[in-house]
């Protein structure tokens, strides 16, 4: 489907067969990226490897992210981590439980991603440090809506900026940029004058500053709401949550929680975690793309920067692909070889091509670990007064 959202013509993706001739036939011709105001303003002038053009620079830094912040080794080395951080979870949820009241689980997992993600990358936790005093999460709240932000400039390049400055969009942009360009500052300096031994753990942010002292050279991370979404499909459907735990703590025994090492063998979870993305992906579309020149898609004409947006909501839930779509089903994938990994454009949670997500491997370790813990420990229902319907 063709639109023109205001001088930009955009192609909508809403089927597997025109999304896999895209994404992988044409995948060259369609691998930039616009350069939005809100990714421009944020990540200093679309320099972040999600938001920049094609070209030498991102190849040498996909390149690097794929060799250094999430090869296999990299993400086996966060294993403690994650481990660690969802026991811990586990425990804060058993305190609550014993207190029989409803369990509030956005902000579980909203911590649990903020302590991986604080550990992992600044090299200390999010809860019980100087992260953990609200203004941390309003400046990542705010940086994300500013990201997902309308802006007329995108869609009207030459004038829309008049209309950013009237709406106050421009100068909302400017004050969340210079609020995370400050935090960033004070990170990178606490970590250059750490002086850390080589038996404390080495965090991104530690790897990066190697890097820079190395002189190495470049040519020129939805968890929370997929762990929920998965928890409350689970909640809806009585009989898939308890195969899922029957199959969990069977694998699982007597041993106090789930590891990685056994992840492998809960294959029910997994066709669980394929439902779930389905019916709740990400995002509603994969980030836009932008063409890179002319090229024919089936018998149509696509120009030169015209923007691409896959609708991938629309591909999960469209009835020609899938039997009773609306509903949960994990058993629709016993059978099936379609995957999540970009390889099968049924199914693309993480994008596909040369754009797909760099940090699914990382990604999905956590929700998987995260989720079997939590079915193992738990027997969970919908709140009282809540029905399945609801």
């Amino acid at each position: 489907m063709l639109l023109c959202l205001g001088s930009v013509p955009t192609i909508v993706l809403s089927s597997p067969e025109v999304t896999k001739e895209v994404l992988r036939t044409h995948d060259l011709d369609c691998c930039s990226r616009s350069r939005l105001a809100g990714t421009r303003h944020l990540s200093y002038g679309s320099l972040d490897m999600a938001f920049i053009k094609y070209g030498g620079y991102w190849r040498e830094l996909k390149k690097l992210c794929m060799l250094e912040l999430f090869s296999v080794q990299r993400v086996q080395s966060f294993r403690y981590i994650r481990e660690h951080e969802v026991a811990s979870m586990v425990e804060l949820i058993v305190k609550s439980a014993e207190s029989k009241i409803p369990v509030n689980m956005s902000e579980k997992f909203m911590t649990l991603t903020a302590n991986f993600t604080c550990r992992v990358a600044f090299g200390k936790a999010f809860q019980g440090t100087e992260f953990n005093d609200g203004k941390f999460m309003d400046m990542i709240h705010e940086a994300m809506a500013m990201l997902g932000s309308f802006s007329a400039s995108d869609f009207f390049p030459r004038f829309g900026w008049i209309g950013d400055r009237f709406t106050g969009l421009h100068s909302r942009l400017e004050k969340s940029f210079r609020t995370l360009d400050v935090f960033y500052q004070k990170v990178i300096e606490e970590h250059r004058n750490a002086n850390k031994s080589d038996e404390e753990e080495e965090d991104i942010v530690d790897l990066l500053l190697k890097m820079e002292r190395d002189e190495t050279e470049l040519a020129g991370v939805q968890l929370k709401e997929d762990n929920i979404k998965a928890i409350l499909m689970l909640a809806r459907n009585p009989r898939a949550m308890r195969k899922a735990q029957e199959e969990i703590r069977r694998c699982v025994g007597n041993k106090k929680c789930v590891v990685e090492d056994d992840l492998s063998g809960l294959k029910y979870l997994n066709l669980v975690l394929k439902e779930a993305m389905r019916l709740h992906p990400p995002g509603a579309l994969l980030l836009p793309r932008e063409t890179r020149g002319h090229f024919k898609l089936f018998d149509y004409d696509v120009d030169l920067k015209s923007r691409v947006q896959v609708n991938i909501w629309g591909i999960g839930r469209d009835p020609s692909l899938w039997e009773r779509p609306e509903e949960f089903v994990p058993e629709r994938f016993e059978d099936s070889l379609i995957d999540y990994k970009g390889n099968h454009f049924e199914l693309l949670p993480f994008g596909a091509g040369r754009r797909g997500c760099p940090g699914m491997s990382m990604a999905m370790v956590m929700i998987e670990l995260a989720l079997a813990n939590v079915l193992r420990s738990f027997d969970w229902e919908l709140p009282e007064g809540m029905t399945e319907e609801m």
